[in-house]
Formats: C-alpha cells, sequence, structure tokens
C-alpha cells in the first residue's frame, strides 16, 4: 500500500459524544478533545466530548437510576443481554477497526484481534449464568443459610489507551453480569472508536446502564471517585494512579480492583526450544504494540550456557520488523502513543549505550520521512547490560527488550522477583512439569510457559497481579465475583 493510498483510506475527523442515561450529547461546557494519529501527528483523527464535572455527575445519576431495575433481572436475562451486544459487535466493524489503528497506532492486525476478543469476552462471561445462579447451601439444624451475592450499584470503569477494548471485555461485561450498571472513562489519548464501540452496546441495554463520560481525568475521575452513589471502581492504569485511587475511594470506602502494570520477567531455562517458532513468541511477547502492554515481556533471564543463542535468535527475528503506520499491512510494529513516551523510551536506550551496554536497534522503517516525524522507535534489544541499568529496573512500555544470564534456577527466580511489580510472568523450557514448578515460585499474579502476553491469554482464568500490580482480579468467574457482595441468609430452624 502506498503512502497516497493510505492517505485515501483516511476519512474526515470524527466526532464522539457522552453517553449518558441514554442519550448522545456533547459536553455541558462545550470542550472536545483533539484526537491524532501518533504515526502522523499531523493528521486529525477526531474529537472526543470533554466531558467535566457535571456531565460525571449526571452519568452516575443516570446510572442510579436504572440500577434497581438492571439488578433486578436474573443472571440468565443478564446473559442475554450480554449476547445481544455480542451481535451488535459486527456493525461498521471494518471502519471501527481502521480509525482504531488511525488514532492509537497498532497494526492492523493487532487492532483487528483486540476486536474480535472484546465479543468474546462478553460471550464467556454470559455463559456463566447458571453457575453464578447456584446460592452456596449450608443446612442443618440448628441453622440453614443461604450464600447469595448481590451487585454492588454503580461501577465507575477506567480504561486506559493501549488495549483499551480488550481491558474494557475484561471489566464490562462482568459488571453487568453481576447486576451493576456502570459509567465508563476512556483515555483521552485514543477515545473515538472505543465510544463508538461502546455505544453499540448502549443501544441494545436499557437506558442507563451503560453510561460514558470522556474527559480530564482531573475532574472526571475524581468526580467518579467522590461520588456517593458510586460503590465500585475497576482501573487499569499506572502505580500512581492506582495510589491515588485507592486514597479516594477510602473517603467513602468504594471496593477497588486496580491493574497498575508491570515489570514482567521471562525465563529462559538451559533446555528451551530454540526454534524460529520460539522466537516468534518471544519477540511477540515483548514487542506486540511497540512493547505498550502491560503484561508484555519486559525483562528475560537467559542460562548462560545459551544466552549467546538466544541473543542471535532474537535479533535474527527482530530485523525483520517493518516499522511504520499501521494500515499498511506491510508493517509489524507501529509507533509509541505520543512524544512523551517516545522520549522516554529513547532515553532508556541512550542510558544503556552510554553505560557500555551492546544496544541493537533492528527492523528497518517503513518509510523514512514518516518515521523521522510520527513517534517510532526500532525494536531495541539489549544484552550484556548492568542489572542496575534503568531499562532493567523501570517498565518500559515501548519496543526494548533487557536481556540477561543467570547460572542457577535459585537466581532465576531471585532475579524475577527483585521486582515492586508482580502482573505476570513466563518460563521457557520444553520440560512443562519442571517449567511449572519453577513458575510457581515466581511472584506473578498470572504466568506462562513457553509463551508470553496478551495472545495467550486465558479468558476463563483470573487475571491481576501482586505486589506494586495491583489488587484484585479480573476475567474468569472471579471477574465476576469482583463486582458483587456476599449476602448470608439464615434460618433458625424451630
Amino acid at each position: 500500500m502506498t503512502d497516497t493510498a493510505l492517505a485515501a483510506g483516511s476519512v474526515e475527523p470524527v466526532t464522539t459524544d457522552l453517553i449518558i442515561g441514554g442519550e448522545h450529547r456533547p459536553s455541558r461546557s462545550g470542550e472536545r478533545i483533539e484526537v491524532r494519529n501518533p504515526a502522523r501527528p499531523d493528521e486529525l483523527v477526531g474529537w472526543a466530548a470533554g466531558g467535566d464535572d457535571s456531565d460525571a455527575t449526571a452519568a452516575v445519576d443516570a446510572a442510579a437510576a436504572a440500577f434497581p431495575e438492571w439488578a433486578a433481572l436474573s443472571y440468565a436475562e443478564r446473559g442475554q443481554y450480554l449476547k445481544r451486544i455480542v451481535a451488535e459487535l459486527d456493525q461498521n466493524l471494518a471502519e471501527r477497526t481502521r480509525l482504531f489503528v488511525r488514532e492509537n497506532g497498532k497494526v492492523l492486525g493487532e487492532a483487528s484481534t483486540e476486536m474480535s476478543r472484546l465479543g468474546v469476552r462478553f460471550e464467556y462471561t454470559a455463559s456463566l449464568a447458571d453457575v453464578l445462579s447456584r446460592d452456596e447451601v449450608h443446612s442443618g439444624p440448628p441453622l440453614e443459610t443461604v450464600v447469595t451475592r448481590q451487585p454492588m450499584g454503580v461501577a465507575a470503569l477506567i480504561v486506559p489507551w493501549n488495549w483499551p477494548l480488550s481491558i474494557l471485555g475484561a471489566k464490562l461485561p462482568q459488571a453487568l453480569m453481576a447486576g451493576n450498571t456502570v459509567v465508563i472513562k476512556p483515555s483521552s489519548s485514543a477515545p473515538l472508536a472505543t465510544v463508538q464501540t461502546i455505544a453499540l452496546m448502549a443501544r441494545v441495554l436499557p437506558p442507563g446502564v451503560i453510561n460514558v463520560v470522556t474527559g480530564s481525568p482531573a475532574q472526571v475521575a475524581t468526580t467518579l471517585l467522590a461520588h456517593p452513589a458510586v460503590r465500585k471502581v475497576d482501573v487499569t492504569g499506572g502505580v500512581q494512579t492506582g495510589k491515588d485511587v485507592m486514597a479516594a475511594a477510602a473517603r467513602s470506602l468504594k471496593r477497588v480492583t486496580l491493574e497498575l502494570g508491570g515489570n514482567d520477567a521471562g525465563i529462559v531455562l538451559h533446555d528451551a526450544d530454540l526454534s524460529k517458532e520460539t522466537f516468534a513468541r518471544l519477540a511477540l511477547g515483548a514487542f506486540m504494540t511497540a512493547g505498550q502492554v502491560c503484561m508484555g515481556l519486559k525483562r528475560l533471564y537467559v542460562h548462560e550456557s545459551i544466552i549467546d543463542d538466544v541473543v542471535d535468535g532474537l535479533r535474527e527475528t527482530l530485523d525483520t520488523h517493518i516499522v511504520g503506520d499501521g494500515l499498511d499491512p506491510r508493517s509489524t510494529m507501529g509507533p509509541v502513543i505520543n512524544a512523551r513516551q517516545q522520549q522516554h523510551v529513547r532515553e532508556l536506550i541512550d542510558e544503556a549505550k552510554a553505560s557500555g551496554a551492546c544496544v541493537d536497534e533492528l527492523g528497518s522503517p517503513r518509510d523514512d520521512e514518516e518515521f523521522a516525524h510520527g513517534y517510532f522507535v526500532l525494536p531495541t534489544l539489549v544484552s550484556g547490560c548492568r542489572p542496575d541499568l534503568r531499562v532493567v529496573t523501570e517498565e518500559q512500555f515501548g519496543p526494548v527488550l533487557p536481556v540477561l544470564p543467570f547460572s542457577i534456577e535459585a537466581e532465576a527466580v531471585a532475579l524475577a522477583n527483585d521486582s515492586s511489580f508482580g502482573l505476570a510472568s513466563s518460563v521457557w523450557s520444553t520440560d512443562i512439569e519442571r517449567a511449572v514448578a519453577l513458575a510457581r515460585r515466581i511472584e506473578a499474579g498470572y504466568s506462562y510457559i513457553n509463551a508470553h502476553g496478551p495472545m495467550t491469554q486465558d479468558n476463563r482464568a483470573p487475571f491481576g497481579g501482586v505486589k506494586d500490580s495491583g489488587i484484585g482480579r479480573q476475567l474468569g468467574l472471579d471477574g465476576v465475583l469482583e463486582f458483587t457482595d456476599a449476602h448470608a441468609i439464615t434460618v433458625r430452624a424451630h
């Protein structure tokens, strides 16, 4: 696809509104948020409504008004609504996917995967209706007790820009299935396709069950955290954001679920398969979405006997990458989200170079001029580096991977656990039993064997972190129960 064809594929700037009580409307202030293409920063993708505290308050009030009727439905009835949402998600799919690429930067294949994953997560959550409807019963004199679950009320869902639809699918269907109504706050960095997608959902639900407010976190998120009708807050974001949310939620004792990112470690044992397929999986785990994945591979520890082979294999794999506009099918990696993130990643790379580490900037630009003007960084491998470098100790959230040696398994586990984070991890070995045993020793909420990252995520399993990576779980049955409170009913037998 040529640059001319790419430009021709662009459309007029998109405008999205707030969704409050079933109505689409601009913000009360008339403010709008400008959204630009990170691959082509001079390209205006569109505007999102710039909601403020009054809009957020109106959204919570609408959700609170809709709550009693929604909560009164059975799990089976709510599950049917979720299935109707799945049927709606095919509407304008290609158009929304291209819009998503233009505002987010990820390549078209990743965007398509994320769009499809959303429906899968709604479908699975709907399938839990029978399990959720079964009360826990404790029989026997002198007491007969039934333990049931009840929804909390209004849930505030705060969604980031990097995988917004996939992450929305880890909290929205669960909140709805549990019987809560919701107010969703998308990121201002890439809100357009997300709002358009939520609009499809909202039109098949009773008014007020789903509400969306885009706008400044300082106003919208602060209002959601302060409103007494909001009983649950589910946030995906950075560590400091999570701490601020938890402090604010404590004032009114709101329940919180926090997924706060990670500095995920992978451990490659001496008996790992070193085929091209393995290197492709390693590269995917680390460089998908230009490394901007919360559960992405960010530190790789390799047994000293094979580290040269692993570094060589990764170099060969990464050097095939074409970095450019995500709408071009030749591109295998897009830009980072903005200039600030590009600068952060470049600083980590420059620091590694200055330390004497071996830094390989691999792959090639799709177009040199585009690369110079967009927020691009080549996939970068750092080897022979000190373990105290920031590229190792910090979450890079960009396309750079440090590779470090270890000699024995106990050392590998200690290195992996030497972090304030604990979201995900991976172990690479042909001995699955051994790999699983080692994974059990890693401080993480989720561990992969011979894979890493969202393409290997099991929707049936709970997902979340330990330590600074968060509190609570999303996905699976646990993800629904996070939006409920236990309610015990005891009868005294005569």
